[in-house]
């Protein structure tokens, strides 16, 4: 079993497919942890949950997005700081289907989000994947799930530490996890390339694929990555989050 970590998919199934297909993904036998936000930003965002639950071997960690996704399955509501931020292209994923078929994503997915994904995951040989990232002064399993895909703390003071030359995060609770893998803030800003971040035991893999940049996977254990084209190329006619 080879083991993968896949960034913030945004509804770009396009990118999703060339990422997978590039690293020769196993369907049946390679493990994939997924780091949340598979809602909001481009139009196949139901076509994206359907091709992760092909997976076997799936861990799904929720995200913000997804939270604000899951609300409108349960709920219906579609409050603005939603819609403005691609929750409309999620709408129009299921919506723009046939009654039938819409209600049979919407339970397949919603069951997904429910009862299936998680806040955080530690892997055996202790390795931490959370979406957003987590206050170190407390254990994680003690912290709100809602803190945990909203957190911009660990990644910017794991940048501001690289910054200063220094190699590991001066705080005990994080140095628990020999790896971290996070999501939900696009690095864009601090790595035009594109490329994954790497700072301290940190590793950031949202490359912007819900705005105008790239979805990353990578392989946990060897760290080579496979990136799709810039996604807004993928979906010319498309805004996605622009």
């Amino acid at each position: 079993m080879r083991r993968f970590v896949v960034g913030d998919v945004h509804g770009a199934y396009l990118a999703l497919m060339q990422v997978l297909e590039k690293s020769g993904f196993a369907y049946k036998k390679d493990l994939l942890i997924c780091l949340g936000d598979v809602a909001d930003g481009w139009p196949q965002v139901a076509e994206s949950f359907e091709e992760l639950l092909k997976i076997k071997n799936l861990i799904y960690i929720i995200a913000n997005h997804d939270a604000w996704f899951l609300d409108w399955l349960q709920t219906g509501a579609t409050p603005h700081i939603w819609t403005s931020q691609g929750g409309l292209a999620s709408m129009s994923s299921y919506l723009n289907r046939d009654e039938e078929e819409r209600r049979r994503l919407i339970k397949r997915h919603k069951k997904l989000l429910e009862t299936y994904a998680v806040p955080y995951y530690i892997t055996k040989d202790n390795k931490l994947f959370v979406h957003g990232g987590f206050n170190w002064h407390r254990p994680i399993e003690d912290q709100d799930p809602y803190d945990l895909y909203w957190d911009r703390d660990l990644l910017a003071t794991a940048l501001y530490w690289r910054s200063q030359g220094e190699k590991g995060l001066n705080m005990d609770r994080v140095k628990l996890y020999d790896e971290i893998f996070v999501g939900h803030t696009t690095t864009s800003r601090v790595q035009p390339d594109l490329l994954p971040v790497h700072a301290s035991n940190v590793w950031a893999l949202d490359q912007g694929a819900g705005w105008e940049g790239k979805l990353t996977l990578m392989d946990i254990d060897s760290k080579e990555f496979f990136q799709s084209d810039i996604v807004s190329t993928l979906y010319p006619n498309e805004k996605g989050r622009r």
